[in-house]
This record gives structure tokens, sequence and C-alpha cells, in this order.
């Protein structure tokens, strides 16, 4: 069994408690690290704050320089990475090697965006007696960052954390899921060989009790989270005056209206529906269709959905693997019997076996069943018909959830209407809610969480605006 030491303070540590990662298809041991102790947790909040006192005045080409370095070291070693993700999480190898592209392009964006961190020329005399007067702006670091991941990217959703920590110039203490800790500390390593002021950027998996520890030690500045909304939000509540970034989840809906492309629309619900499971925060769950083409809609998309490749997510041909874990197919199973009791119908899937979920379709729901109204995470998908464009929005905007919903049509008044209405942070026309680049700014509304990932949004949520006001007369 091979171990994976946990990267404190610039150095590799072993600790008491051991961490055993199990790949959640096979049960197999993946590997073994370590849970940081107390006193770990307080060495690295040490480490960190120190190192941020050279980091804040690191130059930018020095950060640009380490960030593409390591973009460079993730290409070299993108089948290694690809084939860990895999291990620990369960998902699609062509999947996980698709994240390590983009953790790839993360990195390289970051080591741009570090170049070009401007601030601007501000004219006083637009005032009254304010000549001669006239200001100057620039961001500046925060401070030492607790970022906590999820399981679902264990790796991209780790760059969105460290990338624009280092190329705004702060630290960070990053606390990986426990479920796939693997893949963070194979980027761990990659971190360690660039320059860096050591404590820059610490990598381990540690319990609950000492990350929410780490988070309220009020020597770190920020929090920045991914994962469900109970946790993200109880964490906010104990840190009501530090800064925080959530991005907790959501429950995508997306629209297909009467003049779709209907082949297109289905394909991409298919791919934004059950890819890793549906295991992604802006994974299809709720479809609206128009009712005039509602059944030819689900003529091509539920045949597509029946003959996903399910299976071992090593073979190159399967399209979807198991859910992480047994709780979470139990739970899963539990919502769709609850919504057949209540009338709903499985057109094809609803079946489990252990952890594998097949592909489900449910017609015939209600807003208020647990497979609507609540966050799936699963490959479960519902299709309902709507009549007119403004109900759809409505039923759109019954989710407490609101990170990015998906609207198909050519119809340019109804994609207006839609981005004026839908109460959500992207919508993605003629594809679905599942599309995101790593450029782009990220993060939802109402229970979906507040502030902004991707790059450049990231780095001003990472910094604070400084002004200098100068008298030149």
């Amino acid at each position: 069994m091979q171990e994976y030491k946990i990267w404190i303070a610039g150095k590799w540590k072993t600790t008491a408690e051991p961490l055993l990662v199990v790949n959640p298809y096979n049960n197999h041991i993946v590997g073994q690290t370590f849970l940081a102790a107390e006193g770990d947790v307080e060495e690295a909040i040490a480490s960190a704050v120190a190192a941020f006192e050279v980091m804040r005045t690191f130059p930018a080409f020095k950060r640009a320089a380490a960030l593409l370095q390591i973009s460079t070291g993730l290409r070299d070693r993108q089948e290694e990475m690809a084939r860990m993700i895999t291990a620990e999480s369960g998902k699609p190898i062509t999947d996980a090697r698709g994240e390590v592209l983009r953790a790839i392009q993360t990195f390289q964006i970051a080591g741009e965006e570090a170049k070009r961190i401007h601030g601007e020329f501000l004219p006083f005399d637009q005032a009254p007696g304010s000549e001669g007067r006239w200001g100057l702006t620039r961001r500046v670091p925060i401070g030492p960052i607790v970022g906590i991941a999820p399981f679902n990217f264990p790796l991209n959703l780790v760059a969105h954390k460290i990338a624009p920590a280092i190329a705004s110039g702060n630290t960070i203490l990053l606390k990986p899921a426990p479920k796939t800790p693997l893949t963070a500390l194979l980027l761990a390593e990659m971190i360690a060989s660039v320059e860096l002021p050591t404590g820059a950027v610490q990598i381990f998996p540690t319990t609950n009790s000492l990350a929410e520890k780490m988070v309220c030690d009020p020597r770190t500045k920020m929090l920045s989270f991914t994962g469900s909304a109970k946790v993200g939000w109880s964490l906010k509540e104990k840190i009501n005056k530090k800064r925080v970034v959530l991005e907790l989840g959501g429950n995508a809906g997306t629209l297909i209206h009467s003049d779709a492309d209907l082949d297109f629309a289905a394909a991409r619900c298919v791919v934004g529906g059950f890819s890793y499971a549906g295991q992604v925060c802006i994974s299809v769950q709720r479809i609206y269709v128009h009712e005039a083409v509602y059944q030819p809609f689900l003529d091509r998309f539920v045949p597509q959905v029946a003959a996903l490749p399910v299976g071992d997510p090593f073979d190159e041909k399967t399209r979807m693997g198991s859910m992480i874990d047994l709780a979470a197919a139990e739970r899963v199973d539990g919502w769709i019997a609850e919504a057949v009791a209540a009338g709903a119908t499985i057109v094809t899937g609803g079946k489990r076996s252990g952890q594998m979920m097949a592909p489900t379709v449910i017609t015939n729901t209600t807003p208020a069943m647990k497979v609507n109204c609540e966050e799936l995470f699963a490959p479960v998908v519902t299709v309902t018909p709507y009549r007119e464009i403004n109900e759809a929005f409505a039923l759109i905007n019954q989710s407490p959830y609101g990170l990015q919903a998906g609207l198909f049509t050519r119809d340019m008044k109804i994609i207006f209407q839609a981005f004026d209405q839908i109460e959500v942070g992207g919508l993605v026309v003629n594809d679905v809610p599942t599309y995101r680049i790593d450029a782009m700014p990220y993060g939802g509304m109402k229970e979906s969480g507040f502030g902004r990932e991707g790059i450049r949004y990231a780095i001003a949520e990472m910094t604070e605006l400084k002004l200098l006001a100068l008298n030149v007369m």
C-alpha cells in the first residue's frame, strides 16, 4: 500500500492518524495518507502567516513563473494524475484526463493573470475644492487563506483555490476532501519543486473540527469553500467578519423551447446530466421542455440515456461509473422511491446495485418532490413540459439554488428575458448549465452561495482595493 505524506511548512510529514483512501467503484484501497493533528495545524497556520510577509511583496514575474512551472509539471505527469483521479473518485478515465487538461490551463491562466493585477488613475478635480488632487488604486493581497475543496473535482477545484492565491500574492492552507486527498498531494509534489516562500502553499487533510479551527483562527483572513450548503453557511456564521467565498452546489434547470435543435439539446443533456454520475454542482437535474416538442425530445433523450456505457471507470468505453459511496447511492434511491410513491414515473433506470445507480429519467414529477427541490448530485434527471415561457422561468426559479441554468432557443427576445428573470449566477444559452471554462466567472445566487471563482474573479475576491489620495499642489 503506497503512502502519501502531507505537505506542511515546507516539509513532508506523517502523523499518528492514518487516512485510507478507497476506490468507490470496487472498494480497493488506493493508498494511505494522514490527518493533520492539532499541532500540525498550528504549525501550518504559523508558517502561512510567516510566508505571507514574503509573498505579499513577491514579484509578479516570480509568481507567474511558479504558476507556469506547476502547469508544466501537470502536463508532464498528466496520465499519472488522471489515473489517480479515477482511482480515488471513481470518475471515468476519459473525464479524468479532461480534468487534468483543465487544471493545466487553470494554472496557466493564473500565471498570465499574475502579471496584470492592475490599478487605475482617478482624477479628483471633478469635485470643487479638489483641484490638483488625484488618486491611485492598487489591489493588495488579503493574507493567509483557508481553502476547502470537494471530492468531485479533486484536482481542478483545488487548482481554482491555489492558483489565484499564488497569483495574488497570498498564502493558502488547502484541505482536500477526505475521500480524494491523494490527487491534491500529487499536486503538492509539483508545487514543492517551484520557487515559492516556505509555507506559501500547504496541502493536508484534517478533521472537520480542526478545519473549522483554521477557518476561525484570527490569523487566517479568508475562507474559500466548495461543498455542501449546510456546512458552508454554518462556517460563514462562525466567521461573519472574514472574507468568504462559498460555492455550495445547485439544482440546475435547463429550458428547451419549441424552436430548439432537439438532436443537439438531447445529446448535450445526456452529457450534462450523467457525466461523473451527476456528481457535479452544475449537472443537469431538471429539464423543462415546451409542450409542443416534449415527446419528440423524450424520444431522442431517453434512448441515449438508457444506452450509456456504465461500469469500471478505468475502462476507456465507460461513460458513467459509481457514486462516491454507498450512503450517497442509498439516499438517491430513497428519493426516487418517494417520487414514485407520490405519482412520478420512471422512464428509464431507477435501479441501484450497491454504489452503482442506473442512469435515470423521471417524468410526472411535482416541484415539491425531493428529486426536484433538493440537490440530487446523482445520475437522475426529471423532465417536465411547460406551456408558456414565463411559466418555465418560474419553474426554474422555484429552486432554492441558483448556480447556473441552460436555455436552448434561437429566439433572442427569450434569451434576454431569461437573462433578466432567471435567478442564477450564470445562464448558458444553447448548451447545458454544466458548461464551464476556467477563465469565466463562476458562482451562484441564493443557497448556491456568493462570491466568484474563475481566476481573474477569484483574484479580486482574494485582494483588497487600496487607495492613495494625492494632493500635488
